[in-house]
């Protein structure tokens, strides 16, 4: 089920995709397209556009058949997703994330359902080829490089614990990456906004909404991941007390859990107090899950200490 919800949503991707090429078919100019054809007009004032809105419902949305093509896909790779988790739940006889290969499967599964919910709120599917290629590469890596037989809990994990504190930090993730993508593109809205010539690569920019509304959007998604990821670093500190007597003890894991902790501080606060807007707080949503991403593989993988929970030999 997991290896075919991988192929869902490498369909999922590539119809995302076309769409994103559809959109920049329909709004190319005859001037950008005499630019693409080489005619000697270099310079040319991009014409005035509405500003394209976030929140539309569902029932008012542009009908575009690749993105709608990619939803549907998105959805059946979801339950096939959900499907497999539930399984390995199953076959473990415990929740299915004790090990870097269910983290990954139930950390993945939440980025697409933190995404299809706020679809149903916001018109996010530019960035459905961003999300499903994220997805397919995670998955299809830790399928591939993480996967390990069942095996019985070791002694620290058999705790409620484990099924709060990992949950909570996995919905964190998922929230983040969701944040990450729009600062992504909000960076390269940006970037056209600056400019006052059209070209072709950025007549897509056009059909999304303003690096503005991005910023925002992205901030929101991060104040609520932020949150997660608070009660992560407190349930995990708790955690500790229980199974090894102190709830801090400077160990690898918990000491890059702080720091991505203390880069979202500083992303929330910055922008909160110090008017860090613009790029500027892009960069720090983008190297924030940079180091969610380095904590859940470099650190798993290469540092020792008592968080060596990866299920690799």
């Amino acid at each position: 089920m997991v290896w075919t919800a991988i192929g869902v949503y490498s369909l999922a991707f590539v119809a995302y995709a076309i769409d994103l090429a559809v959109r920049v078919s329909r709004v190319e100019t005859p001037a950008a397209k005499l630019v693409a054809a080489g005619a000697a007009e270099p310079l040319l004032a991009e014409p005035a556009a509405e500003p394209v809105q976030l929140r539309i419902p569902p029932s008012q949305r542009e009908r575009l058949v690749w993105s709608r093509i990619g939803t549907t896909l998105t959805v059946v790779g979801f339950g096939l997703h959900m499907g497999g988790d539930i399984f390995r739940g199953v076959a473990a006889n415990r929740v299915p994330w004790a090990n870097m290969y269910e983290f990954a499967l139930t950390g993945t599964l939440l980025i697409v359902a933190v995404f299809l919910a706020a679809l149903r709120r916001y018109d996010l599917r530019f960035l459905g080829s961003f999300l499903l290629g994220m997805v397919v590469l995670l998955l299809g890596g830790a399928t591939l490089a993480f996967y390990v037989e069942v095996t019985p809990l070791m002694d620290p994990l058999r705790s409620v614990w484990l099924v709060i504190h990992v949950f909570v930090a996995s919905l964190a993730t998922a929230l983040f990456a969701l944040a990450c993508g729009l600062s992504v593109t909000q960076l390269l809205q940006s970037r056209r906004e600056r400019r006052s010539t059209i070209n072709v690569r950025r007549g897509l920019l056009r059909t999304l909404p303003t690096a503005e509304n991005l910023e925002a959007l992205a901030y929101r998604f991060a104040i609520i991941g932020f949150i997660f990821w608070t009660f992560t670093l407190i349930a995990g500190a708790i955690w500790a007390n229980d199974s090894w007597g102190r709830f801090w003890g400077f160990d690898t894991k918990e000491v890059w859990t702080f720091i991505i902790w203390v880069l979202y501080a500083g992303y929330i606060h910055a922008r909160a107090t110090r008017g860090w807007r613009g790029n500027r707080s892009a960069w720090l949503s983008i190297i924030g899950f940079a180091a969610v991403l380095f904590n859940f593989t470099a650190v798993n993988m290469f540092f020792k200490g008592l968080h060596a929970y990866s299920g690799l030999s």
